[in-house]
């Protein structure tokens, strides 16, 4: 027994070592980046927004009219102009979601003392006064840089409706309704880069079947058109198709295989499909503000999700398309918490906090890793409502953590995925596990190596070693996002709590290594 123990003893600090270096290897990843081997290009349509005429979207959050006193250009917030410039904007969907099978275009046309005053229906019953209708979201596309992603009137309205819209926008010929528009102040065709033939249709959009909704998909895809001659050769547009909210993928078949043996006189170029983040399902309860380590990783794990929805959807469509000619198109997107206390619970307002702004990163993240299929994305949604990038409160603004991820994110818009292998490792709450590591890599127009690390651990750094073939960096700069707790958030108040801050990461023969912090999104460009 006393040899035992001594033995024991003899030994008990090699063992300490061994339990330290173990831990101490935990705490740390190492990354192989190849650059001799560039994927798709990450399109930058995957960082589109999402405008639906809900809650304060729109009016408030967008529009205040022209003769309000916070600074305006022809009634549109120069301060959300402003913040909106800085993320590049490829594309903004509007007038809904569910909303827009309800929307009738002509009653937000012209004077606006001759508009008819009608009820938002699907959102809460209020009055809309229809003063921000088609020239309004034109104006402000414009002045953000952006273009339209419209969504037509498939569940309440018409084909000869949908087509006279897009008439009345398109059309340079002079036509009653180009000279409607001309007369309202825009002689020049707008361009529609992206038509949305419905919305849900299988639910808030008609309740249809799918072979029904086909049929309409057939009728709608052949008689609205798009008359700008900018746009009849190169820059045609895109027609979307109504896809699944849903995992299975019987609606996607069915839409997919009447594609595949489409005629010269109908065709679609995307199909969507809707995939939110309610990790405990509907009615949606979990908190944005107030949460702790619990949630955090619930929700998180809820959001990783939307890679295995992909995987089923691009294999439905892979039968009838292999070649993905077909674009699949994660029009909405995004987080979807409790309404906040004493807010209108139709108008789906939620806090913004470093937890979705990692949740956000995971999600890009998945799509640039789909970037050979998934070539359109919009979070919901822009303003004030879900997973929104700025909160209004009369002339006061302020900036979310996912306004600042995509921000941080800009450099991914166009660039080439280049492959990164690594450990994710693991971290693990309650029942919970998560990837305590996500990584993706990019290469731009100019030649530089933009790589972003999320550290999903809430509570230890990770410490981070880089290898690279086929490019030789020299020279780092970046930003890390992250925040002290991990239900963080941004208020009129105190609107710099989670603010990207700069970094200087090292480069040592060949390798980059630094030190990431717990629940911390870093973008890095690297140069040769």
């Amino acid at each position: 027994m006393p040899g035992k123990v001594l033995r024991s003893l003899r030994y008990a600090p090699l063992l300490a070592l061994l339990v330290i270096q173990a831990a101490t290897a935990q705490d740390k990843a190492h990354l192989s980046i190849d650059a001799s081997k560039p994927g798709p290009t990450i399109d930058r349509n995957l960082f589109g927004q999402f405008a639906e005429n809900l809650g304060h979207g729109l009016y408030e959050g967008i529009w205040v009219g022209p003769d309000s006193t916070i600074p305006n250009t022809r009634g549109i917030r120069n301060d959300v102009v402003t913040a909106l410039r800085e993320l590049h904007v490829p594309n903004v969907r509007w007038p809904g979601g569910c909303f827009a099978d309800e929307y009738h275009w002509r009653k937000g046309v012209g004077p606006a003392a001759s508009r008819p005053a009608t009820l938002n229906s699907t959102w809460g019953g209020v009055v809309d006064s229809n003063a921000f209708g088609t020239d309004e979201f034109m104006d402000f596309l414009h002045q953000i840089g952006s273009d339209a992603y419209i969504s037509v009137n498939v569940g309440s309205g018409t084909p000869q409706e949908a087509a006279e819209w897009l008439e009345y926008m398109t059309a340079a010929a002079p036509t009653s309704l180009e000279k409607e528009r001309a007369a309202n102040g825009h002689p020049e065709p707008y361009k529609v880069r992206f038509l949305g033939i419905g919305n849900e249709s299988w639910s808030c959009g008609g309740n249809m079947t799918s072979d029904y909704y086909l049929s309409q998909l057939k009728i709608y895809s052949h008689f609205v058109r798009n008359m700008n001659p900018a746009q009849q050769d190169k820059d045609k547009m895109v027609r979307v198709a109504v896809g699944p909210g849903f995992p299975e993928t019987e609606w996607t078949e069915a839409i997919m295989k009447g594609w595949q043996h489409h005629d010269w006189a109908w065709d679609f170029n995307a199909l969507s499909v809707h995939w939110y983040t309610t990790a405990n399902g509907w009615p949606v309860s979990t908190p944005s503000t107030g949460f702790g380590l619990d949630d955090y990783a619930k929700v998180l794990k809820s959001s990783l999700f939307i890679d295995e929805f992909l995987h089923k959807q691009e294999a439905a469509m892979d039968k009838y398309d292999p070649k993905k000619l077909v674009a699949l198109s994660v029009d909405e997107w995004g987080a979807w918490h409790a309404p906040l206390a004493g807010t209108n619970p139709a108008f789906l307002v939620q806090q913004n906090s470093i937890r979705d702004a990692i949740l956000a990163s995971l999600t890009l993240n998945i799509f640039a890793r789909h970037a050979d299929r998934v070539r359109m994305a919009n979070i919901a949604q822009m303003i004030n409502v879900l997973q929104s990038m700025i909160l209004t409160d009369k002339e006061k603004i302020v900036l979310t953590p996912t306004y600042y991820l995509y921000k941080m994110y800009v450099p991914f818009q166009g660039a080439t995925f280049i492959p990164v292998n690594f450990d994710a490792g693991m971290y693990t709450h309650g029942a919970v596990t998560l990837p305590r590591l996500d990584a993706v890599a990019a290469r731009d127009a100019s030649g530089k190596l933009i790589l972003e690390l999320t550290n999903l651990d809430p509570v230890k750094p990770l410490e981070i070693d880089t290898d690279f073939n086929g490019f030789a960096p020299r020279f780092a700069t970046g930003q890390t996002l992250t925040a002290a707790a991990v239900d963080s958030v941004n208020t009129f108040d105190a609107p710099n709590n989670v603010v990207p801050r700069p970094i200087s990461p090292k480069i040592e023969q060949g390798k980059l290594k630094f030190t990431l912090g717990p629940k911390s999104i870093t973008v890095i460009a690297l140069e040769q």
